[in-house]
Parts: C-alpha cells; structure tokens; sequence
C-alpha cells in the first residue's frame, strides 16, 4: 500500500508503430534515433500540402486477424488487438480465455479494459458516405460497429475474455494517458485486480490529413520526411501524423506477486486537467499543463526534483512547445533545467488518441532499460524552447522517475508518473 492506496504494477507492455512492430524492436529504434515518416502510402495526395506520415510498416494484418474479425473491425481496433496480444502474453495470461474455466488462473471477471482512442475509425466513415449515401440497402451492416470509439476496448474484452470494468477515453491527444490514468484509479478503487490499457488510432488517409491540413496544424516539410518533426527545434512547422497503438497490462502488486508475475514498472501517479481557454490552442503559459504534472507528482508522492526524465507531448507546433516548455517550468521550478526531456513523436509523428499509450510504453522502456531516446531533428534551437531535449543522440541514465505528458484540442491535459519498481 502506498497513501492508503494499493501499489499498481505493470506487468506487460505492446506496440505497433511506424518504427516497429513490438516493444523491443521499438526501443531499439528510438535509441538510434530512427524515423518511421515517409511519403503517405495508399492515398492520393495532389491535393492535400501535408504529403507525409508515419504508417505502420511490415505489418500483415492479415496474418494476425482472422477473416471473419477483418470484415467486423476496423484498423484501429486491429492494430489494438496485435500490440495488446504482446502486453497480455507478456503479462504471462493465455491469449485466449476457455470456456470453461481460466487456464492462467486469473478471474476475468476482475479483468478490466481502458482504452483510449480519438476519432474511432473515420476512414469508415467516409468510405461510407462516399459509397453509397444514406441508403440503407447501401450501408455495411458492419459499419457502426467498426466507427463507434468503444469499439477497439470492445474488441480487446472480447479477445482475452476480459469481462470487468470496460471503458473508453475520447479527450483528444490526451486520450489514451487519460485510460491509464483511469485504470489506475481503478485499479486503486478495488473495482478491478488488473486491466489492459492504453490506446490506438488509425486514421491515415487523404481525408484523414486533409481534417488537420484545413486547420494547418500539420507540417508541410514534404520533401525530407524523416525531418518533418522536429519538436522544440525553431523551423518546427506542425505536426506529422501517424498511426499507432501502445498497452500496458496493469495489475495491484498484491494481485500480480501472488501469481509470481514478473514486474515490469509502477504506475505511481496521475492527474487531468483543462484548459478551459480554446477549442485547439493550448493556452499561451501553460498553467493548466503545469497543474496537471504539478497534480500527478502530488498523487505519487514525488517531489519535482526526483523526476529523472520527462517524455514530453512535444508535437512538434510552435504552440504547443513553446506551451509545454513553460509549463515544465512552472512545475518544476529551478530542477526544469536539469532534468532531460524528450519527444518520441519526432520519431514516430503524433498518433492522436494513441499517443499517450504508445508513449508510455516508451517511458518504461527507458525508465526500466538505462537508456534515455533523443529528441531527432534538433538542429536550431529556439530562444522560448531552451531546456534540456536530448537532441538527437541517446543519452545513459539511471533514472528512478520518469513522467509522460499527453495534451489534447479542447484543453485537455493529462500527466503520468512511472517509478522504477523497488519489489
């Protein structure tokens, strides 16, 4: 117990992604700094000024869905069930629950989902309008169930035979840290003795990036794509988008030492705030962003200056980084300049709903493994940007706590605290 709390653990972790297709390949990559953009693959893009994105590669989905769930669900809710296969098995549960009983010995009816999503599946959706029209003769009868946003957590419950606690976070880019943040206050709340969290998205598309380009909030640095995001970097123009999804398997530590599971990390702390200023621009000093690092520390028990690393929402706007630079500061005072920084979306582009959970599996991967991924494309400092980002080179460190930052349109603010386990 921790406060009057149960501990929460981690026990597995998964990811698809532009750079890789598992967890281990995906800290390899950030290490060397690799970057998953390239020219959009699929889709015409004449008319769209953002040509670029970070797609998933070498991924057959095929291979890993039967035909029968390929016709039902949607790419988001695919995606999510690869990247939540490898929490689960790595957890050390049987992929698929009996009928008759649990073989892993765990009681899926105290096995919860949270997962987080943005937009649900709206290539769906426009691949629907643009088919038929509203005829009813003309409609998928599978096509609510492959657009609603719940319907990836769905997915998820119904592969593993989880059937507690089941629920989806929609708050933007803020999304999926908000569902680990949830299934720690589950967790905490004694509702659930584990849960499968995180998040996915899967929105590429000529139509998908022409939402973003109307509000020109994506970068249009389409001639090298690998240098398109270049977060807290002065040139920095928008945002490159992506596809993606990351998952934890949390559980109580009561509940995961007595099954002898290997423990992985400690969810110690989380806080959401909001804005309440504007429908997609953060607001200019940081404060709500600042309240909600400032609210996650306090809910773990962790002064500023024991954070060793900090993965930022870093999307690579001239908003939103210079709003996030200020906001470490406020939330960390004196300790913001020492403490090192960095953005895994300058590798991966932003992942929108996704991001937190792909994120957060990249903050235990260097929180857990000594090795700290850079901030790539670093090149020209900026004058409002002037703190520590790793630029562009992998950095040792022993770290003990780690915190990952996720803000969304509407204001959304969310943070989480990771601490090395310490059994």
């Amino acid at each position: 117990m921790s406060n009057g709390k149960p501990r929460v653990v981690i026990t597995g972790i998964g990811t698809v992604n532009p750079i890789a297709n598992d967890a281990d390949a995906f800290y390899d990559a950030l290490i060397e700094g690799k970057s998953g953009i390239a020219t959009l693959q699929g889709y015409p893009t004449d008319n769209i000024t953002s040509k670029i994105a970070g797609q998933i590669k070498n991924l057959d989905i095929a291979e890993h869905i039967s035909a029968k769930d390929l016709r039902r669900t949607a790419r988001f809710s695919q995606i999510a069930i690869i990247a939540a296969r490898q929490a689960v098995a790595q957890a050390g549960l049987a992929l698929k629950s009996s009928p008759d009983g649990t073989p892993d010995g765990v009681d899926r009816d105290r096995v919860g989902v949270v997962n987080g999503t943005s937009l649900g599946s709206f290539t769906d959706t426009y691949q629907q309008v643009e088919s038929g029209g509203p005829t009813h003769e003309r409609i998928s009868p599978f096509f609510v169930a492959k657009m609603l946003p719940n319907m990836a957590g769905a997915s998820l419950a119904m592969e593993f035979g989880f059937r507690g606690h089941n629920d989806t976070s929609v708050t933007a880019c803020a999304a999926s840290t908000q569902s680990i943040g949830n299934a720690l206050r589950v967790l905490q709340y004694g509702d659930a003795d584990a849960v499968l969290t995180g998040g996915t998205e899967a929105n590429l598309s000529d139509w998908g990036i022409s939402l973003f380009c109307a509000m020109k909030a994506l970068t249009t640095h389409n001639h090298e794509p690998e240098k398109a995001s270049r977060p807290f970097d002065l040139n920095r123009d928008g945002f490159v988008g992506a596809e993606g999804a990351g998952y934890l398997f949390v559980e109580t530590e009561e509940h995961a030492l007595a099954r002898g599971a290997q423990i992985i990390a400690e969810i110690a702390g989380f806080a959401s705030t909001d804005d309440a200023y504007h429908q997609v621009m953060p607001e200019d000093s940081g404060y709500g962003a600042a309240l909600a690092m400032e609210r996650a520390l306090r809910d773990a028990g962790v002064a500023p200056d024991e954070v060793g690393y900090i993965n930022a929402h870093g999307t690579s706007t001239q908003l939103n980084d210079k709003a996030e630079t200020l906001a470490i500061k406020k939330a960390f005072g004196a300790h913001a300049r020492n403490v090192p920084i960095s953005s895994t979306k300058s590798m991966i582009g932003h992942t929108l709903g996704a991001a937190g959970g792909v994120e957060a599996v990249a903050t235990v991967l260097c929180l857990t493994r000594g090795t700290l991924h850079p901030t790539i494309n670093y090149e020209t400092p900026d004058p409002d940007c002037d703190l520590d980002y790793i630029p562009n080179q992998a950095r040792q460190a022993d770290v003990d706590v780690a915190i990952s930052n996720s803000f969304g349109f509407g204001g959304q603010n969310a943070c989480l605290v990771f601490k090395r386990y310490d059994g």
